[in-house]
C-alpha cells in the first residue's frame, strides 16, 4: 500500500488524512525503520507493508467502535505502538495509555512521542498483570494486537475496563478461538455483542475484531497469575 493508497482507503473508513497527520505518519515509518535496526520491533519494515500492516490495520478499529471525545483509552502489549500511537495521531480528542513491558519498546515509544508531539498519550512499563491489579475500571476502550489467544487477552484485559465499557482486540481468524473460549470469557463479565470481520485491501487477509462489553464488576481475584491463566486457555 503507497502513501496515496492510504489517505484514499482512511477516506473510506470515514477518517481524513490532513497534510500534517501525513507528516507524522511519514516520521513514524521512518523511525521504526531506523530504530528496528538497532532493536528488534517488528518483522513488518517495508514501507508498503508499514503503511498497510501497521498503519491502515491500527486504524481499522473505528469499524468497531466510535473514539469520542475524552475517552480514555488502552493499548496493551503495545509493542511499536500499534494500534495506540496510530490512534492518537489521528483522535488527539482521546487520551491513549500504552502499556508495555519491554524496555527497549518503551524507549522507542518514548520518542516516537516526543518527536510527533503526542500531548495525549501515556506509556506505562509495565506487564499487563500486574498494572491490571493495581488500576482497576479506568478504560472505556481497551484493545490489543497481537498478543495471545482471545481467552487469555481477555481476562488480561477484563479488570482495567470499565462497566459497559468495551475490549476490541484486533484478531486474524478467531471462530475457533471463540467456540473454545466463549463459556469462559462471559464469566469473566463479557457479553459479546458483534465480531466485525473484514478484509485488508491489496492482499485481501482476513481480520476480525470481536466487540466484547463488559457487562459487570469484575471479581478481585482477576487477573490471575499469568501461568494461571495460559494453563486454563492453552
Amino acid at each position: 500500500m503507497k502513501k496515496n493508497e492510504f489517505i484514499t482507503e482512511c477516506e473510506k473508513l470515514g477518517i481524513e488524512i490532513s497534510e500534517d497527520h501525513i507528516q507524522k505518519f511519514i516520521t513514524y515509518k521512518n523511525l521504526l525503520i531506523e530504530w528496528n535496526s538497532k532493536f528488534n520491533l517488528t518483522s513488518i519494515v517495508k514501507e508498503d507493508e508499514i503503511y498497510l500492516k501497521h498503519f491502515y490495520d491500527s486504524l481499522c478499529l473505528v469499524k468497531a467502535t466510535k473514539l469520542n471525545d475524552n475517552i480514555k483509552f488502552c493499548d496493551f502489549g503495545t509493542g511499536a505502538g500499534f494500534p495506540g500511537i496510530v490512534l492518537a495521531i489521528l483522535f488527539n480528542n482521546i487520551y491513549v495509555d500504552l502499556i508495555e513491558s519491554n524496555g527497549k519498546k518503551v524507549k522507542f515509544l518514548n520518542i516516537v512521542k516526543e518527536t510527533l508531539n503526542l500531548k495525549n498519550v501515556k506509556i506505562i512499563q509495565d506487564r499487563i498483570e500486574s498494572y491490571a491489579k493495581e488500576n482497576r475500571e479506568l478504560y472505556d476502550v481497551v484493545t490489543c494486537r497481537a498478543v495471545s489467544n482471545l481467552g487469555i487477552i481477555s481476562e488480561l484485559a477484563v479488570s482495567i475496563i470499565k462497566i459497559n465499557g468495551l475490549f476490541v482486540p484486533l484478531k486474524s481468524n478467531i471462530d475457533d478461538e471463540i467456540s473454545r473460549y466463549i463459556k469462559e470469557i462471559c464469566k469473566l463479565g463479557y457479553k459479546l455483542e458483534k465480531v466485525v470481520e473484514y478484509n485488508l485491501p491489496v492482499e485481501n487477509a482476513r481480520r476480525t475484531i470481536p466487540i466484547l462489553r463488559k457487562i459487570k464488576q469484575t471479581e478481585l481475584k482477576y487477573p490471575r497469575n499469568y501461568n494461571l491463566i495460559i494453563s486454563k486457555y492453552k
